[in-house]
């Protein structure tokens, strides 16, 4: 397999992914250098989640019409002039903007780089580039903390933000020259209303989460913006029954193996998405760390993370991807489960075996999904795919931190204590409880479902994916 490829989209990935991270642990050190508070300064971070949520539905349109190569190209760039932005920064409102940027160029990074490794991918090699293209994902949003903790101590938390020019601007260069030509298609008009449809339904559900969870308005603000994004979500619905070309194919969901993939996929990340938020607030709410202590003791899952891509082909011929994907997925979310049993007792080989584990675990089942969404469609659908998987993706994330961040808030008002170490428990096991119902929809699916991209028994008709009747 030609590893070039995915390592090259790896790199943009693995920036976009530690940025969103490495912001948490400065925010204090930016508020104070802005004039402006840590929790209003928390509008920065939704800001880049609604401006994901809004341009990520027209990712695939736009690669269909000027090529994916162009479009990931120009997607580091705009990427990178948002980190210059928010670097030069003066005010809350500048900062804002210029991670709403920053979020507009990170919306088109991600879908489109699956596309082009899709594309460019033989089905029976994409196994393994899904491993290394998922392995420097994973691993940025557990470096985030870490690193941003040590620039922002012992250099200037400008820096992190201008460290991405270079490191953009060498993916821009190496994108040009190594990723393969893929020309736009002349695709129809754009679906205009629904893509004012589809964003105002992503942004509405991500940004009221967001507040909800992250409370830098009043919670009623939250509700409202959340209620129009669910009504707008109704209203995209309709549109797409009756829209010849709509920005969002809802008809790939009558694919089994994709809507498997979708469906078992958010359920998953409901815990997974919830655990950044929840495991440094333990560390160093409830143990008393300090954040670059709970930063290196969370950057262990990356080892696990790592160590995944060297098995994950194996592992698919072998099992399968119903059968790994259930394991992963029962796994991950005992993983979860063990992390709300920690204490300041805990041992901390203990701890970090347990994340180890969990950093395997998690990286196996999003290199699997990630690979079975696109298992039984054509290179003509894969654009579309792309683009639902990743707003999905977005949603489901908001969403797991929007219910731990709820869990925490009522055990609090209920037991009338400040936040201690017993409402993180509770909020692991529910959160882990939810991550283990995405085995249910693997479980469903033939056990032969995607042998064409695993290897796994491959023969005949038995490589089309099918549902089993109801057991």
């Amino acid at each position: 397999m030609n590893r070039t490829i995915p390592l090259v989209l790896a790199v943009a990935l693995f920036m976009e992914q530690m940025d969103s991270t490495v912001i948490a642990t400065s925010l204090p050190a930016i508020a104070a250098d802005i004039g402006t508070d840590p929790i209003a300064l928390k509008l920065a971070l939704t800001a880049y989640l609604v401006s994901v949520a809004i341009f990520i539905p027209i990712s695939a349109w736009m690669a269909d019409r000027f090529g994916a190569r162009r479009v990931f190209c120009t997607a580091i760039g705009v990427f990178v002039a948002g980190s210059i932005a928010c670097a030069f920064a003066g005010s809350l409102s500048g900062f804002v903007l210029a991670r709403f940027l920053q979020g507009m160029g990170g919306a088109m990074m991600t879908p489109v780089a699956r596309l082009l490794l899709v594309r460019a991918t033989p089905r029976g090699n994409l196994v393994s580039a899904m491993a290394w293209l998922t392995a420097p994902a994973l691993i940025g949003p557990l470096l985030g903390p870490p690193v941003g903790g040590f620039i922002t101590t012992f250099v200037s938390w400008h820096w992190i933000f201008l460290i991405n020019v270079p490191i953009g601007l060498a993916g821009i260069v190496a994108a040009a020259f190594l990723l393969p030509e893929a020309e736009g298609e002349g695709t129809a008009p754009i679906d205009m209303r629904g893509f004012v449809l589809s964003g105002l339904a992503a942004a509405g559900i991500v940004f009221g989460l967001s507040v909800v969870s992250l409370p830098a308005l009043p919670p009623v603000v939250g509700m409202v913006t959340l209620g129009v994004g669910l009504a707008a979500t109704g209203l995209y619905l309709a549109h797409a029954r009756r829209a010849p070309r709509p920005i969002l194919d809802l008809s790939l969901f009558g694919n089994a193996t994709f809507r498997a993939a979708i469906t078992g996929g958010s359920l998953f990340r409901f815990g997974s998405g919830a655990t950044p938020f929840l495991l440094p607030l333990m560390f160093q709410l409830g143990f008393g760390m300090t954040p670059f202590e709970s930063g290196m003791l969370t950057f262990t899952a990356a080892i696990g993370a790592i160590g995944m891509k060297f098995f994950a082909r194996r592992t698919l011929r072998r099992g399968g991807f119903r059968t790994v994907l259930v394991i992963a997925a029962l796994g991950g979310a005992l993983m979860i489960a063990a992390a709300g049993l920690f204490s300041t007792g805990t041992p901390v080989w203990v701890i970090m075996a347990v994340l180890i584990a969990a950093g395997f675990l998690r990286s196996l089942f999003f290199t699997s999904v990630n690979a079975l969404v696109f298992a039984d469609l054509d290179d003509a659908r894969a654009g579309q795919a792309t683009a639902i998987a990743a707003v999905t993706q977005q949603v489901s994330i908001a969403l797991g931190v929007a219910l731990a961040g709820v869990i925490l808030e009522a055990v609090t008002m209920i037991s009338g204590q400040p936040l201690q170490a017993g409402a993180f428990q509770i909020a692991f096991f529910i959160v882990a409880g939810v991550a283990a119902l995405a085995a249910l929809p693997f479980w469903r699916l033939h056990p032969t479902a995607g042998n064409a991209v695993s290897g796994h028994r491959l023969g005949g008709d038995n490589a089309r994916s099918q549902v089993l009747p109801p057991r």
